[in-house]
C-alpha cells in the first residue's frame, strides 16, 4: 500500500498524501519518519484536505516532525468553513 500511496502522493493526490503520512507515522512499509509525516500532512492541508488539515494541527500541537507552535495550531483549529473539503464529500 505504501508504494501505491507514494505514487499517487507524488502526483499531488491529497488522500494519498494522508495515507502515506500514516504509513510513515506507524512504520508500515517504510521506516518511521515524523518529518515526512508532517510534510505530507502539510501538502494535503494546503490543498484543503480536512484530514491533512487536522493532522497537521496535531503535529504542530505535539511537535511531531515540526517545532511545536501553539499560534499555528490555534489558527489551524479555528472553524474553517467550506474551504476545507471533507474526505467523504470531496
Amino acid at each position: 500500500a505504501a508504494r501505491l500511496f507514494r505514487r499517487a502522493a507524488n502526483k499531488g493526490h491529497a488522500d494519498a498524501q494522508c495515507g502515506l503520512a500514516e504509513c510513515y507515522s506507524f512504520g508500515r512499509g517504510m521506516p518511521h519518519d515524523n518529518d515526512e509525516v508532517a510534510r505530507l500532512y502539510r501538502r494535503a492541508a494546503e490543498q484543503g484536505h480536512a484530514t491533512g488539515h487536522f493532522n497537521l494541527g496535531q503535529c504542530l500541537d505535539h511537535g511531531v516532525g515540526v517545532p511545536q507552535d501553539d499560534h499555528e495550531t490555534a489558527r489551524l483549529f479555528r472553524p474553517v468553513g467550506p474551504a476545507v473539503k471533507s474526505r467523504q464529500g470531496g
